[in-house]
């Protein structure tokens, strides 16, 4: 990397880091690119620059939780002997990380409020096939293991993902206790079901 890109590189996260501590303050609707002007002494065009605007701005700092969670995961993932197991410590960290992230309540505010652009559509989607991705590659390890049976696991993938999204919102209110215990009980429910008899 020349002079030219690390310098560019550090204007990119000064403004992602000062962006960030808006969201969190003063969340994501009530944060301009005014003010972000003025907590980075950046230009609103060099702000544009980086990141094309400010959805784009919040989707990089999107995407830098994805990367975050991830890597904390794969710290943790090796400590669990099965996939069973992987997906009780996954519903853990969704209740411990994500309900507990700076950023949660400016992203509910995001992806609730916000009339997006196809551009930005298009990020989200590739967003969610990413964890669609992780989740089948996990979901492929525990059938190739002989601990889940022989099924699509692109479908079951698309469960999964929606079960960490209804929880992450109907688990806004709770205690950790109770959020914990509720992802606790989703693992359960979507390993084993509620029937009786299985179908």
């Amino acid at each position: 990397m020349n002079k030219k890109q690390l310098q560019s590189e550090q204007t990119k996260k000064r403004v992602a880091d000062a962006a960030r501590a808006l969201f969190v303050q003063k969340g994501y609707k009530a944060t301009s690119i005014e003010d972000i002007v003025d907590a980075t002494g950046s230009s609103k065009g060099n702000i544009y620059y980086h990141f094309k605007s400010k959805e784009g701005l919040f989707l990089y700092l999107l995407d830098e939780w994805d990367l975050e969670w991830e890597q904390n995961w794969k710290q943790k993932e090796s400590l669990y002997d099965s996939i069973t197991d992987k997906l009780f410590g996954m519903a853990e960290q969704m209740a411990l990380e994500d309900l507990n992230h700076p950023l949660t309540k400016a992203a509910d505010e995001f992806f609730i409020n916000e009339e997006k652009t196809n551009e930005v559509e298009e990020r989200i989607a590739e967003m969610v096939a990413g964890h669609l991705k992780f989740n089948q590659k996990l979901l492929q390890q525990g059938i190739e293991s002989g601990e889940f049976k022989q099924t699509n696991t692109e479908d079951l993938a698309v469960v999964l993902e929606s079960v960490w999204m209804g929880l992450g919102q109907m688990s806004r209110s709770n205690s950790l206790e109770e959020a914990l215990k509720l992802y606790h009980l989703a693992i359960k429910v979507f390993l084993y079901g509620i029937a009786k008899d299985s179908i």
